[in-house]
């Protein structure tokens, strides 16, 4: 007897307000996005399902440094899909040694760990540090510390929840792991303090991203390269957002000329197309990994290797570092024209800003949903700050639009 052949429902399309109610009883309430239902996009520009368009000033965090579905990112995952997207590290694949070899050569260190999420990244860095520490330095089994900075934002997982000073991101949480130090950002007496013989590594973003795109003063992050060098424990620098173009710069330490013991990427390295992140250092510091102490299922799968190798092709032209640099300056012209104006102050570099509101205009989510309203996408952080992080790929003329939508929402 031959089974009756089944074919799925044919569902009629949901409106935006239909799909974001379905979402609630299925989805964990993790998150709380402004009310839009992205369905397409190209470039700089979003269209939800009833083909309302967008601006997005967001990139995914910098993850869509390159925009939405960039053609050089898209043909390359492409033609990698008709070869092979997964092997694990179980074997070598034919795509993993080139773009070891071509991130190692964009940053100027020598060994490259491939992982997926930017908290993995950060996570791996942290276990490199520890047996580091003790393998290296001498540091007494177990007593190994990270000196981290206040307002840091690391990532999720409870281990960086845990030196974390986000209440919200902590309660309910613990018990959290040992062997972290917290000092003020931007504060390198405090962190001299802090750091002593058991120290392996200084972990800090050259440039504070959640907590409102907050810029050391010049000189911070020479110092602390100076004061880990003296110390005898790692710099690493986490640039999961604010690297790979972002700021002007293929890295945000070279506005200081700096090069950090470890390097820690992700977004943007893998295109808005994959989750690809990685750990960067020099030969001593990942050379002391040995097979079976750490390791990632799809970490260098091939898929994510041949589009992170595009994403480095084309930060080797330097046009994406060039536009950040140039189109950041026309931001900062355009933030300054608003500042009294219902913007109280703002902190950039490149296309990169925080922006802080007059409080009595609105909370950053209320002037965020009132910018959607306007076609243009933004996302708050705390209070009445807004991020601004448009793709690299954004025109002058589309970003005085997105400044003029920004001056009419203040009003």
């Amino acid at each position: 007897m031959t089974a009756p052949t089944r074919t799925a429902p044919v569902l009629a399309p949901r409106s935006s307000a239909e799909l974001i109610q379905a979402e609630g009883p299925v989805l964990a309430h993790n998150y709380h996005p402004l009310p839009v239902v992205v369905a397409r996009a190209e470039g700089v520009w979003v269209e939800d399902v009833e083909g309302r368009r967008y601006l997005d000033m967001l990139a995914g965090y910098s993850a869509l440094n390159f925009g939405h579905r960039h053609p050089a990112l898209i043909d390359a995952a492409h033609r990698q899909l008709d070869q092979l997207t997964l092997t694990s590290r179980a074997f070598h694949n034919d795509r993993l040694a080139g773009f070891a070899e071509a991130l190692a050569g964009l940053t100027g260190l020598d060994m490259v760990l491939p992982m997926n999420t930017g908290a993995e990244a950060v996570e791996s860095g942290i276990k490199v540090a520890r047996k580091w520490a003790y393998d290296v330095k001498g540091v007494p089994a177990d007593r190994a510390t990270i000196v981290v900075a206040g307002g840091n934002f690391h990532g999720r997982t409870t281990t960086i929840v845990g030196f974390s000073d986000d209440e919200e991101a902590r309660a309910g949480f613990g018990p959290f792991a040992p062997g972290f130090r917290t000092v003020p950002y931007n504060d390198l007496a405090a962190l001299e303090a802090a750091v002593d013989e058991t120290t392996a590594a200084v972990l800090i973003e050259p440039i504070q991203g959640e907590a409102g795109v907050l810029i050391p003063d010049d000189g911070y992050l020479t110092g602390v390269r100076e004061l880990t060098r003296r110390a005898g424990c790692l710099f690493i620098a986490d640039e999961i957002q604010s690297g790979l173009g972002r700021t002007g710069t293929t890295l945000a330490v070279e506005h200081e000329s700096v090069v950090p013991d470890v390097l820690l990427l992700g977004k943007a390295l893998g295109g808005g197309i994959v989750p690809v992140s990685a750990v960067v250092a020099r030969r001593e510091v990942l050379g002391v990994l040995g097979p079976g102490q750490h390791g990632s299922t799809f970490g260098g799968n091939p898929l994510a290797a041949a589009v992170g190798s595009a994403v480095i092709e084309l930060l080797a032209t330097g046009e994406f570092q060039r536009r950040a640099a140039e189109l950041g300056e026309r931001l900062r012209t355009g933030l300054a024209a608003l500042t009294g104006k219902g913007v109280t102050g703002f902190r950039s570099r490149g296309l990169w800003a925080g922006v802080d509101i007059d409080p009595a205009l609105g909370t950053g989510r209320e002037i965020s949903e009132r910018l959607m309203k306007e076609g243009v996408l933004v996302k708050d952080t705390h209070g009445s700050t807004i991020r601004l992080a448009p793709p690299l790929t954004i025109t002058a003329d589309e970003l005085d639009a997105a400044l003029g939508s920004l001056a009419r929402v203040l009003i």
